[in-house]
């Protein structure tokens, strides 16, 4: 019986090592990656202008850091505006006037776009005004509890009291 929990053992460990193996060898064949653009000054030019892109997909990633489907239609895009000797303020503005200026991760300052440059400060003045208005109201709360009790409160208090000692003796 143990002979042939050996053998199995073994015929495993040869099919695991042959799988590892064959496997080392496939990363022989792999290639360096072949640039889309046969341009590389267009290509460093679009990841440039893609880095301050933002992927309407993915939303926190930039265009060029995107591996959205999406993301790649807006890169070919931009590689055809490019072709096409457009400039780079050029292709932001057919950009911005296709997809808003939310593709853009540095908005400009205008009336639609204010809540984005304010809101953080005006959630933190107010959440700090909240923080101050309750802090005030808890510690005028607090004092109030600190009064000594009157004459009659304390002789109420006293014979409460009384009246649970006495229950609890019993």
């Amino acid at each position: 019986m143990a002979q042939l929990i050996n053998k199995k053992a073994n015929s495993l460990k040869r099919y695991l090592m042959v799988l590892v193996l064959s496997l080392f060898s496939l990363q022989g064949y792999a290639n360096e990656a072949v640039p889309v653009a046969e341009d590389p000054e267009l290509e460093k030019r679009l990841v440039n202008l893609a880095e301050n892109l933002r992927c309407l997909v993915c939303q926190n990633e930039s265009l060029a850091a995107s591996r959205a489907d999406f993301a790649n239609d807006m890169r070919r895009e931009i590689r055809e505006q490019m072709r096409m000797n457009k400039s780079d303020d050029e292709i932001v503005e057919f950009l911005v006037a296709r997809y808003g200026d939310f593709i853009l991760f540095n908005p400009p300052f205008k009336s639609t776009t204010w809540f984005l440059w304010f809101g953080p400060f005006t959630l933190l003045l107010g959440g700090g005004a909240a923080l101050v208005f309750y802090l005030r109201r808890r510690r005028i709360q607090i004092n109030e509890k600190d009064q000594p009790l009157t004459e009659s409160q304390r002789l109420q208090a006293e014979s409460l009291i009384k009246e649970m000692n006495k229950d609890q003796n019993t």
